[in-house]
């Protein structure tokens, strides 16, 4: 049998038997990669050219945003090739790298919504120390954190998933490399360190869920005893979307990585990992925007911009200027954090 030193490449699992299907899903996937691109592109500008959005809130759905795009980056683009190239093979590197990748910004990704449930609890829970618990430093520690928790246990997890002895064959039943598929090809017994790996970093997350459940009643709370209608609808406004998403994303993720093998079936893994993997970066901006007035008002100055760029004869570096004015016309401490986000 086939060990990890001879295997030079993988063979993902095909999404179509026929080619007409493989071209439907190629088209399929290219619209929702490029919504993807289009509205986590959109947040990412709306909020680095308004200056209004220059806060710890809307910071934190800047970096969320970068890191939908690189989740859905990271198995779609592969998944798009082989459809089109009629083919199944990514390279044992490549097939690393993916793996390294999805765990990353998943990771960043959690912590990301973790620290959002703090941001929105001290600014509903403890106005008054708003400013002093979430200034510039504060918040970039956190996204320092959230950056680097997600580099170590990507790192944690390849290397413990890509040190296993796979005498299995090399064919993944997914349409990406994913840490439960890759353990169904090593020898028995042998993926008891990674399995430990994945109940340790699931309690982390567990935690952190608790953490953010906790938040959420005291934010509740709060927001019931609110004297004025409209604070409360303000409130709700941008908790429950942030709540939807993370349920939406811990339910799916627990699913696919904890779930026993008994009730594994190959139909219901590729859907799974279709929901935790591509729709999450595909509708968090419209979640996060839909009820948003803010967010509303930067994307309509964002497309006003686009239009009067391609419409207006001024040279493009002048229209340049004009975004550069509100990405680096930031005063007070803020202007840290704008900086932050590009570096």
């Amino acid at each position: 049998m086939p060990n990890s030193s001879s295997i030079s490449e993988f063979l993902l699992l095909p999404l179509a038997d026929t080619r007409q299907l493989q071209l439907l899903h190629f088209w399929l996937l290219l619209g929702i990669y490029l919504a993807a691109l289009l509205g986590n592109g959109l947040i990412s500008t709306a909020v680095a050219c308004d200056q209004r959005l220059h806060t710890p809130m809307y910071f934190f759905l800047l970096n969320l945003a970068l890191l939908d795009l690189g989740c859905i980056s990271t198995t779609l683009p592969k998944a798009m090739a082989n459809a089109l190239w009629d083919t199944r093979a990514i390279s044992y590197a490549g097939c690393a790298a993916q793996l390294f990748f999805l765990f990353f910004f998943l990771s960043a990704e959690f912590s990301f919504l973790t620290i959002m449930s703090y941001d929105r609890y001290v600014a509903i829970c403890k106005p008054l120390h708003y400013g002093t618990l979430m200034d510039s430093r504060a918040c970039a520690t956190m996204a320092a954190a959230a950056w680097g928790t997600g580099v170590l246990i990507s790192l944690l997890h390849t290397a413990s998933t890509f040190s296993l002895p796979l005498c299995q064959g090399n064919v993944v039943n997914q349409f990406f490399c994913e840490v439960p598929q890759i353990l169904k090809l090593s020898c028995s017994a042998s993926y008891l360190r990674e399995v430990v790996l994945l109940f340790f970093g699931s309690s982390l997350v567990f935690g952190c869920f608790v953490f953010i459940v906790v938040s959420y009643v005291q934010i509740f709370k709060t927001v019931l005893r609110m004297p004025s209608e409209q604070g409360r609808h303000k409130a709700f406004s941008t908790c429950l979307p942030h709540l939807a998403v993370v349920s939406f994303f811990l339910s799916t993720v627990f699913y696919a990585y904890l779930k026993p093998p008994s009730i594994s079936f190959p139909s219901m893994d590729l859907m799974v990992a279709l929901l935790y993997s591509v729709v999450p970066p595909t509708l968090n901006p419209v979640i996060y925007s839909m009820r948003n007035r803010e967010i509303k008002h930067a994307l309509r100055k964002v497309i006003a911009v686009d239009l009067v760029v391609s419409l207006s004869p001024a040279p493009i570096s002048l229209h340049r200027s004009f975004c550069h004015s509100y990405l680096f016309g930031v005063r007070g401490p803020m202007a840290l954090l704008s900086l932050l986000s590009w570096t």
